[in-house]
Formats: C-alpha cells, sequence, structure tokens
C-alpha cells in the first residue's frame, strides 16, 4: 500500500503528463472496479454520495463525507481527490479547516467551489470567493505533501454562462494559489480552448457534455489536462437499475441477459482491492 505522501506525489505527476481520466465512484465498491478497470486515480462525487445515502446533492453534510473519505482512501492503492463543495461553509476559515480535515482522512486534493448554496445570490462575490480560496491554498501549503487544490468556478451550473467572468475568476483562483483551475459546465471546443489559454494552471473539464460530447483526445488537443465526470457513473448506474426495476413492475425480466457475471464482478473487485 502505498503511503499518502508517495499517492500525492504520483497525483502531482498524473497533471504534468498529459490528459488523464479522473473518474468518480461513490463506495467502496465502485471505487474497486474502477482501480481494477486500471484508472490511475480517483476523485468522490458530492451528488453521487449523496444520493447513496438516500439524499438530495449538498445535504450529506462534512462529517459524512469526511467517513466517506476515510472509507474510500483505505478500499484502493490509488490517489484520492474529493469534491468537497464549498468548503461546508461561507467563511474562510472553514474551508482551510476543510481541507486540514480532508487531508487527514486520506485525501490528496480536493476541490472548493464559490458556488454560496444561496438561491438568491448562488455565486460568492468573486473578492470573498478569492478569499476563501486563499485560505484553502494556505492550508494546502502548510501539509507535508504535495495537495493539489481545485478551483471550480461554478457560473455555468447556475444559469451564469458568462465566459469573461469565469475566467476572471478561474485567473483570481490561480493567483491565490489553486493548482488545478475547473469550470463545470463548459461543453463548447471553443469555449474550452479559451479557457486553457487563459490560465496557467492545469484545467480541469467535465467530460460527456454537449450534444455531440468531445472525447479525451479532442479534450487533450485543446489543452486540457485532466477530465472528471462528476456524478455521470452513478446515474448511470441508477438509470439501470430503475429501468430494471420498472421492467420488473411490469411483469418483465429481460434485462438479466445483459448483466456482467456476478462471478466477473467478483474478480474485478479482488483485483482492485488495496
Amino acid at each position: 500500500m502505498r503511503t499518502q505522501a508517495e499517492k500525492a506525489a504520483v497525483f502531482a505527476a498524473l497533471h504534468q503528463q498529459g490528459c488523464f481520466v479522473i473518474p468518480n465512484p461513490w463506495d467502496r465498491g465502485s471505487a474497486r472496479l474502477l482501480a481494477a478497470l486500471g484508472f490511475h486515480a480517483l476523485t468522490t462525487t458530492s451528488a453521487g454520495y449523496a444520493r447513496s445515502l438516500g439524499v438530495a446533492d449538498y445535504n450529506a453534510g462534512r462529517e459524512h463525507v469526511l467517513a466517506h473519505i476515510r472509507d474510500l482512501a483505505a478500499a484502493t492503492d490509488l490517489p484520492l481527490a474529493a469534491d468537497l463543495e464549498n468548503g461546508f461553509g461561507d467563511d474562510p476559515q472553514t474551508c482551510a479547516e476543510t481541507i486540514a480535515l480532508s487531508a487527514e482522512a486520506g485525501l490528496v486534493g480536493g476541490s472548493i467551489e464559490d458556488a454560496s448554496g444561496d438561491d438568491a445570490n448562488p455565486i460568492y462575490d468573486i473578492g470573498h470567493a478569492t478569499e476563501r480560496m486563499c485560505a484553502a491554498a494556505e492550508a494546502a501549503r502548510a501539509l507535508d505533501f504535495p495537495f493539489m487544490l481545485v478551483a471550480r468556478c461554478e457560473n455555468y451550473l447556475h444559469g451564469r454562462r458568462d465566459l469573461k467572468d469565469t475566467i476572471a475568476r478561474l485567473q483570481a483562483y490561480q493567483d491565490a494559489g489553486a493548482d488545478v483551475l475547473y469550470a463545470p459546465g463548459l461543453s463548447t471546443a471553443e469555449d474550452i480552448r479559451t479557457v486553457c489559454r487563459a490560465v496557467d494552471r492545469p484545467v480541469n473539464v467535465l467530460g460527456g457534455l454537449g450534444a455531440h460530447p468531445l472525447s479525451v483526445a479532442e479534450l487533450a488537443a485543446l489543452g486540457v489536462r485532466r477530465v472528471s465526470l462528476g456524478s455521470f457513473l452513478h446515474s448511470a448506474a441508477m438509470t439501470a437499475f430503475v429501468r430494471a426495476a420498472e421492467a420488473v413492475k411490469a411483469g418483465g425480466f429481460g434485462f438479466v441477459a445483459d448483466l456482467i457475471p456476478g462471478s466477473e464482478i467478483d474478480q474485478l473487485l479482488e483485483a482492485g482491492e488495496a
């Protein structure tokens, strides 16, 4: 089993070696399956984990999320990052505490977003958002291993399709000490290329968006260094579950013919163990 420092070194190096996909497990089993399938690092999904608890996104709470991180960090030998939402509080000090606590739980990277959780004012003022990122970066730099801090600009997820403001925010977060920049919701090649050229940190993109989603190779050609999947894998699993349950409710069992054999799943789980 790699030490946390070894995982951190591997994770930092991945961001300098081209474009890689970092998928999002929501429990120990999905983490081990992804490890067995050959991915090089993992990051949590706030929405997928919350829904696995039976609550909506942003309702799991920091203590549950920290317990989830500890569980996943011990499940595989892969570097683990996490969606740390908005740091679980408005003030900069809470963001710093969240970074320190999540590193203690086993993370080697994590994201802080600028969404406030307030429907009336969903995105923090850029000045306050930057102060929060500064505090998170200071906490990350105080660790004894390289922690890849991701700054998320949430404009596009809240109906603010303002590329100029998005770039200004990412540049401010970069200057505040973020190691990776991420604006979930970007989907066109032009917008993604523009963002990548406007900053000098690795850019993460949410894969699978748009009428004709860009491939990993196409995203890499635009300058993207990292591709995550958010809650898409969890949604794919839940979609299959709901469709199968609907078929059973209607009196049929046709879905069984397309299942992966349980023995194959067991083998993958064993291969993905820490």
